[in-house]
C-alpha cells in the first residue's frame, strides 16, 4: 500500500490523465508495462538527476520507490478508473 505522500502523487497523476482524456491509453500502457514495473522504477531512478532539474525531485523519487512495490501498477490503474467513473458520472445529464 502507498504511504500518504505516494497516494497524493498517484492521485495527482491520475487526475491529470483523466483531465486530459488519456484514460484508455494510460490503462493500456499500464497493462503492457505492468510486469516490468520494477524495471521501470529502476529506469526512473537512472534518469532522476536529469528529470530533477525539471520536476519536483522528492516527489519523483517517492514515485519511483512506489513503483518498486508489488501491486503499485494495479493501484494506479484502479485510481485512474475510479476518477474516470466519477468524471463520467458528473458529465451525464440529469446527474446531481
Amino acid at each position: 500500500m502507498p504511504n500518504d505522500v505516494q497516494r497524493t502523487i498517484v492521485d495527482r497523476l491520475a487526475r491529470e490523465v483523466v483531465r486530459r482524456h488519456l484514460t484508455q491509453p494510460a490503462l493500456l500502457a499500464l497493462e503492457v508495462c505492468g510486469p516490468l514495473n520494477f524495471v521501470s522504477a529502476q529506469g526512473l531512478q537512472f534518469f532522476q538527476p536529469l528529470i530533477a532539474t525539471l520536476a519536483d525531485a522528492r516527489a519523483f523519487d517517492e514515485f519511483a520507490r512506489f513503483l518498486e512495490q508489488r501491486g503499485s501498477v494495479e493501484y494506479i490503474r484502479e485510481r485512474i478508473e475510479a476518477l474516470e467513473r466519477d468524471c463520467v458520472t458528473r458529465e451525464q445529464p440529469g446527474t446531481p
